[in-house]
């Protein structure tokens, strides 16, 4: 069973940074997918980022593109994504995720319910 536990939210002003990390267990950097979804307040999830052991490797949301960027440390099983510029859109709770296979899927990024496994989210706040 794949356990995902996200932090490093926080409050920030406009234009500051931050750095969530996703601790994983029950999961390995063989075939998978693993990143982010957020959710705004009155708003649905979207995704975020995500990297991959496909083809598609890695993925930004076109609003977090030259923003944000998506790492991992598999030595520590752990994916981090590094929010730089935020401004008061990025508020949400960031949710980690992830697929355990990658048999099936079409590199999207949109169905938290199809996730095999999901976080505790961590809330980022911007202020203005």
């Amino acid at each position: 069973e794949v356990q995902l536990q996200a932090s490093g939210g926080g409050l920030v002003q406009a234009g500051g940074s931050l750095r969530l990390s996703c601790a994983a267990s029950g999961f390995t950097f063989d075939d998978y997918v693993i990143g982010w979804f957020r959710q705004a307040p009155g708003a649905d999830y979207g995704g975020v980022s995500y990297m991959s052991s496909s083809d598609c490797k890695t993925y930004y949301a076109d609003s977090v593109k030259g923003r944000f960027t998506i790492s991992s440390d598999n030595t520590q099983n752990t994916v981090y994504l590094q929010m730089n510029s935020l401004n008061p859109e990025d508020t949400a709770v960031y949710h980690c995720a992830a697929l355990t296979t990658t048999s099936g899927w079409n590199c999207a990024w949109n169905d938290p319910d199809g996730m095999d496994g999901w976080g505790k989210g961590t809330q980022v706040t911007v202020s203005s």
